[in-house]
């Protein structure tokens, strides 16, 4: 079992990526606590472990170049964040035939008679993520996420 903090950042990815991805190519701002719940600063004004943790997943996602954005407001969300080229590239591709059978509970039943392209979009990581979302199960969301930012030859790799 992974530590918890690995896999709230993996959900906190998830959820981000999902955002972006359908207003994509729109900007749009990301809020932390669309993502990862409702927050309340101390009596110091600071927020909450899981608060801070979830707007460190948004802004390591911005520096291995999965997203963009114009600012931070304050610690509360990135504005006009957008995916990057390389990110909509990654999420729009099929996962791996390995990663696929690994989460066969995730693939709709009779799959075989559907269309050869409806069967490809079914197969991408961002509908993989969309579903593991869905699911709720951690082990689920990890599992997509790690396939989608580690599986194969990655579009994710960092190429700086």
């Amino acid at each position: 079992m992974a530590d918890i903090h690995v896999e709230e950042f993996y959900k906190d990815a998830a959820i981000a990526l999902v955002q972006l991805y359908s207003a994509f190519p729109r900007r749009i701002n990301l809020f932390v606590e669309d993502i990862a719940g409702p927050d309340e600063p101390d009596e110091f004004g600071l927020h909450s472990k899981r608060h801070m943790a979830c707007f460190g997943a948004l802004l390591w996602l911005e520096e291995e170049g999965l997203l963009r954005y114009v600012d931070t407001i304050r610690q509360e969300a990135l504005d006009q964040a957008v995916l990057t080229q390389k990110a909509f590239v990654r999420l729009s591709t099929p996962a791996s035939a390995g990663l696929l059978a690994r989460l066969e509970n995730l693939a709709p039943r009779d799959q075989d008679q559907l269309p050869e392209s409806v069967r490809q979009d079914l197969s991408t990581h961002i509908h993989l993520i969309r579903n593991a979302l869905r699911s709720g199960s951690s082990a689920t969301i990890s599992q997509v996420m790690q396939g989608a930012f580690f599986g194969g030859t990655s579009a994710l790799a960092s190429d700086h």
